[in-house]
């Protein structure tokens, strides 16, 4: 981590949620960046999935609509605060179909809410 970098923690408890303003998704900084700043989110590449409690709230629409994708709350492990989301491919086990892959394991997008968020002390 170099000098500039920034640990974030849980906005409410301080808990260390290994977030760092390394990993944070600043690529194609323009529109889609701003737009998402000003609903208060921001991205990043990767979360530590030990930090988070993960709840799914998975839309099963119909794949002619082309949103096949499940969207999974993050929450504070230690005082389940809403952090932010994970989105990912719709697991079929939780539409009514079997599947061999477990939900919530990887995430192609993730938003964290600013507000949910403080610089660490460490």
């Amino acid at each position: 981590m170099s000098q500039a970098d920034v640990s974030y923690s849980c906005g409410s408890c301080g808990y260390p949620l290994n977030l760092t303003s390394s990993n944070r998704v600043t690529s194609g900084i323009g529109s889609d960046y701003s737009k998402s700043l000003k609903k208060g989110f921001i991205s990043f590449l990767s979360i530590d999935h030990s930090r988070f409690t993960q709840v799914d709230e998975v839309k099963c629409l119909p794949v002619s609509w082309g949103r096949d994708r499940s969207k999974t709350k993050l929450l504070c492990r230690k005082c389940g605060l809403f952090i932010g989301y994970g989105y990912g491919d719709s697991p079929s086990a939780l539409c009514g179909f079997d599947s061999p892959t477990s939900s919530g394991s990887s995430f192609k997008k993730i938003t964290i809410k600013i507000r949910a968020l403080q610089p660490s002390e460490e």
